[in-house]
């Protein structure tokens, strides 16, 4: 299945001086995206799993030489690594940070070594490393669920992409029966989610989400929390899961602020803030920051104290939630579908810039803030056609945005300095060049 990060690791093998860093949540494909990269881009490929390969992985503890790694490999593979024209894959390489050391010396090699990693957990590692990392000598580059685009590209849509994208720019309504179909397979999306393993059961089920096998959802979130204990102490590993299983609750609370209390009644900040940031740094959750000001950079205004959390994959959440899926699809449980909705937002806005904000002013709140060409822009989702709020009302008549975003499952339009983006067109706003 086609991945838009194919596109930035082009782009790096043109420049391939530092080693590429593959970083994600375990399940969102990051080892077939290399592999498939390695094999359709190089002419030989090495690829080496240092958790299962111990005699490799042995070799950095002696030595993080470039040259004597390489010629170490060579022997234990029985092979010869040329380095114009061979590409090393090191799959879990946090299981050894001398490995990720290493990484400095052969970005500084006159030869011309390319070299590629990945690893569950690797951003948790990154975030804890406990002697000196690369900095400025490795390529990191981030990997997330599928988005919704990416959804419809593996299921062959590309027509209706394009119309999607054409209606996006020009605000003008789809015809009917197509804005049906996208919001149908909208709907499908927040119950499939955008894991890989996912979206291929659905394929596999010729389309038939009755037949999908959802205790793929399930095996993964085992798979996280066993993650949660297996790389922590004991006692963080329980936290982590503790604020993982809470995030339900937390978002279908009216004001679904985070709150340290709904994890458990006698918790405290200075308890749970590293399980916490253990969960940011393993992209298994996303963070939207308070801004005290809707004003540039946002991230200036930050109010440390009060954000909300979301899960990385809509789907997990769906799942988490023990949210059956005919549900959602039959809009049974229009409370909790705006809690889906909002988290599938935040998992489609997330990736572009790599943070999130809401805003509060006198009484009120903006769901999203975002910076598109240089504006400010007011972003409010809802779940359904109602689109009434005051909130934004009030934040345009205060604060007199260029223009305003409410998405919903309203069809396109632009009215009132407002435009209306469907659920679906989401992967449009602040699109990535």
């Amino acid at each position: 299945m086609y991945r838009k990060i194919e596109e930035e690791l082009k782009k790096w093998k043109n420049d391939y001086k530092m080693p590429l860093m593959l970083v994600g949540a375990r399940q969102t494909g990051k080892t077939y995206i290399l592999e498939e990269f390695c094999k359709n881009n190089f002419d030989n490929y090495i690829y080496i799993n240092l958790d299962k390969e111990e005699n490799i992985s042995e070799i950095f503890e002696e030595t993080i030489d470039p040259d004597t790694i390489i010629e170490k490999i060579e022997i234990i593979k029985n092979t010869t690594i040329d380095p114009v024209d061979t590409i090393i894959f090191l799959d879990e390489i946090q299981v050894n940070e001398r490995a990720i050391t290493s990484l400095k010396y052969f970005c500084e090699s006159e030869k011309p070594y390319k070299i590629v990693c990945a690893g569950s957990l690797l951003g948790v590692k990154i975030n804890r490393f406990k002697s000196s990392f690369p900095v400025g000598k490795v390529t990191i580059k981030y990997l997330y669920p599928m988005d919704f685009e990416e959804y419809l590209i593996a299921l062959g849509e590309d027509k209706l992409i394009n119309e999607i994208k054409e209606h996006y720019n020009s605000c003008e309504p789809l015809m009917n029966p197509i804005h049906e179909k996208a919001l149908d397979l909208y709907k499908k999306y927040l119950v499939l989610g955008g894991m890989p393993a996912m979206i291929n059961n659905f394929i596999s089920n010729d389309y038939n989400i009755s037949h999908v096998n959802f205790e793929i959802q399930e095996q993964i979130i085992t798979s996280y929390l066993a993650d949660m204990n297996k790389y922590t102490e004991n006692s963080e590993g329980i936290k982590n899961s503790q604020i993982y299983n809470s995030i339900p609750k937390e978002l279908a609370r009216v004001n679904n602020t985070f709150k340290y209390s709904i994890v458990d009644k006698d918790a405290r900040k200075v308890r749970y803030v590293s399980s916490l940031d253990w969960l940011l740094a393993s992209n298994m959750i996303l963070k939207c920051d308070l801004t005290e000001k809707n004003e540039s950079p946002l991230k200036a205004f930050v109010n440390p104290d009060k954000f909300k959390i979301y899960l990385s994959d809509v789907g997990l959440l769906r799942s988490l939630s023990n949210l059956e899926y005919s549900e959602i699809l039959l809009d049974k449980n229009e409370m909790f579908k705006g809690v889906l909705t909002e988290n599938y937002v935040a998992c489609e806005l997330y990736p572009k810039s790599k943070e999130l904000y809401y805003y509060n002013f006198d009484k009120y709140e903006i769901d999203f803030l975002v910076k598109i060409n240089g504006d400010i822009i007011p972003i409010e989702v809802k779940s359904g056609r109602r689109t009434n709020s005051k909130s934004l009302n009030e934040y345009i008549k205060k604060y007199n945005p260029k223009y305003s975003i409410r998405i919903s499952t309203k069809n396109f339009g632009y009215e009132n300095n407002i435009k209306s983006v469907p659920l679906y067109a989401v992967f449009c706003i602040n699109k990535a060049n």
